[in-house]
């Protein structure tokens, strides 16, 4: 199976919606969605999500199916306050101070437990992801693909090599989506990767097409992380530049 995760287009937050880019940038995501033959399109309950969903779904003739366990709005949990203005909060990975920490090797060194460490213990982080990785295993079995986290792996309960499935969300969760997805510790994917508006990220999972006997179990693995060609192809305004400026949302 192939997954293809897409941040929605660019925002405004309030209201939830798309600007006008966002709009052209959802449309050029329809197209190159197209080239692939997507099977199914899931999109977060969130505005923005569903509107660059929309155009993908329109294109392709397909329905669009929500989940909201994947809307933003559920992780305030995860934005910590500003030591130097209480009324000001940020993702805990942007923080000034966590967000070092965060990428230390004395958290790094607590694997998963990452979240007991003294300085982040109180605000029970997994409370907020332990959720979300469930719901995303139970997702994932669905199509097929049962979530062995200790071998870091796939079992293989119905082969669907060939299905393409594409899900509309935004950066926040795509971290936490991610970092589960792929067993990497979210301290790790989220000091260290980033998703541009609109940017398509696809994960296959190999349980062993071709070969003569299939595989008991898949790897997820990455083919491409926030690929925004769809922008450059269509000659799209790109700035990379924006995060320093802007809520990575």
């Amino acid at each position: 199976m192939l997954l293809f995760y897409i941040r929605h287009g660019d925002p405004i937050y309030k209201p939830d919606m798309l600007t006008p880019l966002g709009e052209t940038q959802a449309e050029a995501v329809a197209r190159r969605l197209a080239l692939f033959g997507i099977d199914e399109v899931y999109s977060s309950t969130s505005n923005r999500a569903m509107q660059t969903a929309k155009p993908t779904c329109e294109l392709l003739g397909l329905p669009l199916h929500t989940l909201d366990y994947l809307n933003e709005n559920y992780l305030s949990g995860l934005r910590m306050p500003d030591d130097a203005n209480s009324e000001a909060s940020h993702w805990v990975w942007a923080h000034p101070r966590c967000g070092h920490l965060l990428s230390s090797r004395e958290v790094r060194s607590l694997g998963d437990g990452w979240y007991k460490h003294p300085e982040f213990e109180r605000y029970h982080f997994e409370q907020v992801l332990d959720p979300i990785w469930s719901e995303l295993d139970g997702f994932l079995a669905g199509h097929g693909y049962e979530h062995d986290c200790e071998k870091g792996l796939y079992r293989v309960t119905r082969r669907n090599a060939e299905k393409r499935v594409a899900v509309f969300a935004h950066e926040c969760m795509g971290k936490i989506v991610m970092s589960h997805l792929l067993d990497i510790p979210f301290p790790t994917y989220a000091s260290h990767f980033e998703m541009h508006t609109s940017g398509i990220t696809v994960i296959r999972f190999d349980d062993g097409i071709g070969l003569d006997e299939p595989l008991e179990y898949a790897r997820a693995r990455v083919l491409t992380l926030s690929n925004d060609g769809h922008l450059y192809r269509e000659d799209i305004s790109l700035d990379h530049r924006y995060t320093r400026f802007r809520e990575p949302f």
